[in-house]
């Protein structure tokens, strides 16, 4: 009699492990599954924003070398290719001599910040009896630009400079005495003078060294 109620007690809990098991292993399996669908979307939307990020700008726009909304071109650049009239416009006369403008003179009625047009190297300051103070910064892709006629001087030489940095201020100077208070404006390009509005307010391809 005690073995027969032995099995009948035992038998009852084979039966219901055989049955939880499977039970148990589906839930199991149907929690991984939907645990997986949820992470899924997480890991392609990291995957698209990767693919889609933006691709850096190798070139940089050259900048006014002032920043004054009253300041006004008073003397363009003398262009052998321009017109008759733009020529006449762009002759300085010093001391009975006509002299073809090799930059852009800018003239306000006020003194005004000078600024840099780019990043570069201060190679030169210094001041000439006829030109005023003077600063010229060596940049990439071979430029250099020139600022004559400074009444004040922000920077040294050796100066490494950031783009639209104060360099000082505008000023006058003897060659163009009828201009007043005003900015002379040079860009050189392989050691060649240059129509500075070619390059002024335009992209240039950054050099990488």
């Amino acid at each position: 009699m005690i073995k027969k109620k032995v099995r009948l007690k035992v038998f009852p809990i084979v039966v219901m492990l055989l049955i939880l098991v499977p039970v148990l292993t589906i839930v199991f399996l149907t929690k991984q599954s939907l645990k997986t669908d949820i992470e899924e979307p997480s890991h392609v939307t990291k995957e698209i924003i990767n693919e889609t990020q933006p691709v850096v700008n190798t070139t940089k726009s050259i900048i006014n070398p002032y920043t004054d909304p009253s300041v006004t071109v008073g003397k363009g650049y003398y262009d052998y290719q321009g017109g008759e009239e733009e020529q006449k416009k762009s002759i300085i006369v010093h001391e009975n001599t006509y002299i073809q403008n090799t930059g852009i003179d800018y003239i306000s009625a006020k003194v005004f910040d000078v600024v840099a047009i780019l990043e570069g190297t201060v190679i030169t300051v210094k001041e000439d009896e006829t030109l005023g103070k003077i600063i010229e910064i060596k940049h990439e892709n071979g430029l250099i630009s020139t600022y004559q006629s400074l009444s004040e001087i922000s920077v040294k030489k050796g100066d490494v400079i950031t783009q639209g940095q104060v360099l000082g201020k505008s000023g006058t100077n003897e060659l163009d005495k009828e201009l007043g208070n005003h900015l002379h404006f040079e860009i050189y390009e392989n050691g060649q003078a240059v129509n500075p509005i070619n390059y002024l307010n335009k992209e240039v391809e950054e050099k990488k060294n």
